[in-house]
């Protein structure tokens, strides 16, 4: 589909629940329901934004299907480096499970069933977020060290795969170094998913600079098949995953303006609340400027 299609296709109001579809539900996430059709799992996206581990009150209406769409158009982007887990030809997939309405597959996808692993695959490219604070207390993130003067923002000398545990919902996800990863998944795996997670990041942050767009860093989940065949699952470089930031205001030395939900985070720590359920209502304006500023991201890659 392109840009113009899917923005008009949008709803005006969020959906924030997934009910009455006739398959059974086997999962349920921060913003992502999941259901076993059998041979496949259906991943449909809602509405649902989340800010330090909590899920808010008030989605933003379209984000799903946004998220959706992005992480289809960058699968198939991707596929040169490593399989995804989307299913060939969505469409048929849809129609042969009677899957009709419009909306739903615009949020949805048909995918593979695959064991996930048990750590998240973080690459970053800049020095931004979490790593920027390592950064000034240690000098080094994840026990990687780096160069001594670095700025908030500035761009890495090469990027570097900084991985976490996976938490359970309402749990902080923690860092870990090259060898606790290692015994998480094994030294084999691992140096796959690590060399993957990197190749992948060049290859995004390349293809988004086309697009005026800088990729600052990202989270990937992979899973394997019962070969033990790698494959790219769950989204993949949407503003959800990732950081990116308009490269024409890029400047390090501060936090650049961005395209992701760091307009929330920036509005929620204006409050005072601290950071656990329930979360507080958004105002309107917010809502509206995080919605755009997701449309924006997928306006500039798809017409790029």
């Amino acid at each position: 589909m392109t840009y113009a299609e899917i923005a008009a296709a949008l709803p005006r109001e969020a959906v924030t629940s997934i009910e009455g579809l006739p398959f059974p539900k086997v999962a349920s996430g921060k913003v992502r329901e999941i259901f076993d059709l059998g041979d496949a799992l259906l991943l449909v996206a809602s509405d649902r934004l989340s800010a330090f581990d909590v899920i808010l009150p008030d989605g933003i209406p379209g984000k799903g299907a946004i998220l959706t769409q992005m992480s289809n158009w960058w699968f198939a982007q991707t596929g040169g480096v490593i399989p995804g887990h989307l299913l060939p030809d969505q469409s048929a997939e849809f129609a042969r499970r009677g899957i009709n309405d419009p909306g739903l597959r615009l949020r949805s996808m048909i995918v593979r069933k695959l064991k996930p692993l048990a750590i998240e695959c973080v690459a970053r490219g800049y020095l931004i977020g979490s790593g920027w604070s390592a950064y000034q207390k240690i000098g080094s993130v994840c026990g990687i060290p780096l160069p001594a003067g670095l700025r908030q923002a500035d761009r890495l000398p090469e990027p570097i795969f900084t991985p976490t545990t996976k938490a359970p919902k309402g749990q902080h996800d923690e860092p870990i170094d090259d060898a606790q990863g290692a015994a998480i998944v094994g030294p084999e795996l691992y140096a796959r998913v690590k060399a993957t997670s990197l190749a992948l990041y060049r290859f995004g942050h390349d293809r988004a600079r086309r697009a005026g767009i800088i990729l600052a860093d990202t989270k990937f989940e992979f899973g394997t098949d019962d070969a033990g065949n790698l494959f790219l699952i769950d989204e993949v470089l949407t503003p959800d995953s990732s950081r990116y930031w308009p490269a024409a205001s890029y400047a390090p030395g501060g936090s650049p303006p961005s395209y992701d939900k760091q307009f929330v985070r920036d509005h929620l720590l204006a409050l005072k609340w601290d950071q656990r359920p329930p979360g507080p209502r958004l105002p309107a304006n917010v809502i509206e400027h995080t919605r755009d500023k997701y449309l924006a991201a997928l306006r500039d890659l798809l017409e790029s």
